[in-house]
């Protein structure tokens, strides 16, 4: 398998994609918060001192998904069309379920746009709300599915 990234001599570059077709892209990306049911209930209930954790963790992982060309080497800038960052609070299990959805028109594929919004604002979910517990456990982030480009639709989990 050709290593996209690593040119023939086995230096880092950035792959060319100026030749593909733009099509619609769209990746989803999920993960989780696990904590104490009395944070899981002082979150949803916006009682954490520092503010709405959700809104807060909301913007976050948005603002994260506009960023990732900053954050991971050889990742191309992109026209992000629409970024959904959604939340899922489960009793049962005591936890926050992050759901990302990222929607582009371009040349290469938005699946780093959508891990990085859930991971932001799962972070963003620690960091509000440590004060009250420091034992909550991010994870489980993983691709959902993808669409678009050469490979089209590809999903990884089912219900995605």
């Amino acid at each position: 398998m050709e290593l996209t990234h690593v040119d023939e001599k086995g230096r880092v570059r950035m792959v060319d994609v100026g030749g593909k077709p733009d099509t619609e892209r769209v990746a989803v990306a999920k993960g989780e918060v696990t904590m104490r049911p009395e944070t899981l209930r002082l979150i949803a209930e916006k009682g954490v001192p520092k503010g709405d954790v959700l809104a807060t963790a909301q913007v976050a992982g948005i603002m994260a998904a506009k960023r990732v060309p900053d954050l991971i080497p050889l990742c191309h800038p992109l026209l992000l069309s629409k970024i959904a960052v959604d939340f899922r609070v489960d009793e049962e299990a005591s936890r926050i379920e992050i759901t990302a959805t990222v929607h582009s028109r371009g040349k290469t594929g938005v699946e780093m746009e959508a891990l990085t919004a859930v991971s932001v604002a799962a972070l963003t979910i620690y960091d509000m709300a440590k004060a009250v517990e420091r034992t909550m456990r991010i994870g489980n982030i993983r691709l959902l599915r993808k669409s678009g480009g050469k490979s089209g639709e590809i999903v990884l989990e089912e219900g995605a």
